[in-house]
């Protein structure tokens, strides 16, 4: 006899496994639920319930671990850990149900959490495009008509260079063409909104008609998407969350397009000044829970949002490894990551490399991402990146 070490990642491979063996059909379902372990942390609960939750966990077989003043009664609050099965959940849920101290509520959100971070598939319309999310990577080219970006500041500042550029991505594997006209690299300034117009349209205008791709545009101004909207965008990239312009979000609900979501501290030119974060991922995690709320309450869809964790968006190098290593925590909102990674500083401060050599640590970074959760990755070096995902993809998915 021996015995074998299995990976699972989710219920539908080991539905497979257990089918492989010839488990009768009946045995599946009841066995599926066990073999899926998570571990969920709960923020500032009552003592007497969080000590309730630890006895209901414990009974089914999971474990939830607190503070040992929750247990002497020295504090009145405290955050948790509940570690368990999908199956040891799923009745969880139905005890806490009739439980006091607002025991009830907190199922609801565990039922939340769990739902969501087993979703894996989205198809997202993007205007006359659909975005198959989950089925496999997708790559955003990245086509920054700026004097100014970090990596590639000017280079693609001429109309007709930027189009040549977004061609070339197209045909080294980019799915969704980014374009921005205002740079939000640290220290940037802001740029007005007529200028920042008269960097793109033009160009979206003429990659509308060209490209068999869907067109992004960057920007946290509601006037420059409106426009790009109507040149032939047919997604918003906003960095800001919605936080930046109050009309962002009136715009992409009236348009109905797929919006994405970014987590920002401060803003370009300040973010980088000391970041500060008592729970990171607890953090961005809220921010962007409440930029979808902004985003429901305006009557955009919430299947029409994408999550942005913002790698280099006032964070740490620290900040953003603790990022790609946590990736999977904000699977709890149930909406596509994306993930920009592409030549960021915290690369060439580790590898101690200039913008245009960091294309390894891009690659690494980004397979990493894709293994932890990712479902886009905004990129410069498509080509690259392109193979590498391919791999990933063909391994994971």
């Amino acid at each position: 006899m021996k015995t074998r070490l299995r990976q699972i990642k989710d219920e539908k491979e080991i539905i497979q496994q257990m089918r492989a063996l010839g488990v009768d059909e009946a045995g599946i379902k009841i066995m599926s639920g066990k073999g899926l372990f998570y571990v969920f942390k709960v923020e500032e609960i009552t003592a007497p319930s969080a000590n309730v939750l630890k006895q209901e966990m414990l009974s089914l077989g999971g474990e939830v671990a607190v503070s040992r003043n929750v247990i002497t009664g020295k504090t009145k609050r405290t955050a948790c850990l509940m570690m368990g099965t999908v199956s040891q959940y799923t009745k969880l849920l139905q005890k806490l149900k009739q439980q006091p101290w607002g025991l009830d509520k907190l199922a609801w959100g565990i039922k939340e959490a769990l739902d969501n971070s087993q979703h894996s598939r989205w198809k997202i319309k993007a205007g006359r495009f659909t975005l198959d999310l989950g089925k496999r990577t997708y790559l955003m080219g990245i086509l920054n008509i700026t004097p100014d970006s970090f990596s590639d500041g000017g280079r693609f500042y001429h109309p007709a260079r930027a189009i040549e550029h977004a061609l070339r991505l197209e045909r080294d594997g980019a799915d969704i063409i980014d374009i921005g006209g205002e740079s939000t690299r640290p220290e940037a300034g802001p740029v007005t909104v007529e200028e920042e117009l008269k960097r793109v349209i033009p160009v979206i205008k003429i990659l509308g008609k060209r490209l068999r791709t869907p067109i992004s545009v960057d920007t946290r101004k509601a006037r420059v998407a409106r426009e790009a909207i109507e040149a032939g965008a047919s997604m918003v990239n906003d960095v800001s969350g919605l936080r930046h312009d109050p009309e962002m979000k009136k715009v992409v609900a009236h348009y109905r397009l797929p919006l994405v979501l970014m987590h920002m501290k401060g803003a370009p030119r300040t973010m980088q000044r000391n970041p500060r974060y008592k729970s990171l991922i607890s953090e961005i995690t809220d921010y962007l829970e409440k930029c979808i709320e902004l985003a429901l309450e305006a009557g955009i869809s919430r299947e029409n949002t994408i999550i942005d964790p913002g790698i280099g968006f006032g964070k740490t190098l620290e900040h953003n490894l603790a990022i790609l290593r946590n990736l999977q925590g904000f699977k709890v909102l149930g909406r596509p990551i994306l993930v920009g990674t592409s030549r960021k500083s915290f690369i060439g401060k580790l590898l101690n490399l200039d913008a245009g050599e960091r294309i390894y640590g891009t690659v690494s970074s980004s397979c990493l991402a894709v293994m932890n959760g990712a479902n886009i990755l905004r990129i410069h070096d498509v080509k690259e990146v392109k193979q590498a995902v391919r791999m990933i993809d063909a391994i994971i998915k």
